[in-house]
């Protein structure tokens, strides 16, 4: 059953239940707004959007929650539970209680993005999503069709954007190690993650969370559970979805072609680079929510301002990049 507490002014929070996990939900702004739901990466939870909530909540519905494992959710007992058909069925669950009967906005960034391309590339959600922005996260099926290709083309420089890829995702193999990353966290990484995001990612005085440990060491279950299942055996997702890309271009993590790599199977595609590191949606808050303001305004109105008809992918150039 979900129970509705009033915080504070502009804030709601829900506990939504969703097969075997509690998920935390927090809303804020006016219900009858256009929603937009948040969807957190790892090692994060929702309070990562805090500054962007912030700007956007006079707007918008805005959403957050926890994904399962992280912050004040629940955890499923097992490492499967943290598949991408069950982070989907979270997804459809807190849609159902924040918004029943209108299409939503997503928003999300890192492993946040991963698991939602499930949900846009579902064509039995296409009517319940009204517009998708992705951060530092691409769908995987598309990542490994992007690496066959490569792999296949016999040509140096498709086949030297992969390897350079997969030389940025070392730490991807070393998760998949039962015990190593754990203990990593559970050993001090910890406490030591707020010094690590401010040297290597440029954050200022990142918060120490409370949650921190719980959230590193579950949330290696999403990639343990998901990433060689996905790109050693890709399917085709495509989407009619209108996709928005926000592309950090000094990520660390996730370069230009895996971003690219969801060119052939959206038909409606905008993109915007910002000079930035992965956690951009900390560094370059009001960036990142007048990005989503004017994609949102775009989905409800149809009105492209000169700003996103920029961004705007066209086929030909889609094709091209792919």
């Amino acid at each position: 059953m979900t129970e509705t507490t009033p915080n504070e002014q502009f804030k709601t929070h829900r506990i939504v239940h969703s097969d075997d996990v509690d998920l935390s939900v927090n809303s804020y702004g006016e219900p009858h707004n256009p929603t937009i739901v948040f969807v957190h990466g790892y090692p994060d939870s929702s309070e990562v959007w805090a500054p962007v909530v912030e700007i956007l909540k006079h707007r918008f519905h805005v959403v957050t929650y926890d994904v399962r494992g992280c912050g004040d959710s629940t955890e499923p007992d097992w490492m499967w539970g943290y598949s991408l058909q069950a982070l989907s069925s979270d997804l459809q669950a807190v849609m159902r209680t924040v918004c029943p009967t209108q299409p939503v906005h997503l928003v999300a960034h890192d492993w946040g993005s991963i698991q939602t391309w499930e949900s846009v590339t579902d064509f039995k959600l296409k009517n319940r999503i009204a517009s998708y922005t992705s951060i530092s996260g691409p769908c995987l099926d598309h990542v490994g069709q992007w690496i066959r290709s490569g792999l296949a083309s016999g040509k140096l420089d498709k086949t030297g954007k992969v390897l350079n890829q997969l030389m940025h995702s070392w730490y991807v193999l070393a998760f998949q190690l039962p015990l190593l990353a754990p203990s990593v966290w559970r050993l001090g990484l910890d406490k030591a993650w707020p010094k690590v995001l401010k040297k290597l990612e440029g954050l200022d005085d990142p918060e120490v969370s409370e949650t921190q440990r719980r959230d590193g060491v579950n949330g290696i279950n999403l990639y343990r559970a998901n990433m060689l299942p996905r790109i050693v055996n890709p399917r085709e997702r495509k989407t009619e979805v209108p996709v928005q890309l926000l592309v950090p271009t000094q990520d660390n993590y996730v370069s230009a072609p895996l971003v690219e790599s969801a060119y052939p199977f959206v038909e409606q595609l905008w993109r915007r680079d910002i000079d930035a590191g992965h956690w951009v949606v900390k560094t370059h808050a009001e960036w990142v929510a007048n990005c989503v303001s004017e994609f949102v305004e775009f989905a409800e109105t149809g009105r492209e301002n000169p700003s996103l008809a920029k961004a705007r992918v066209q086929a030909d150039q889609a094709s091209i990049e792919a």
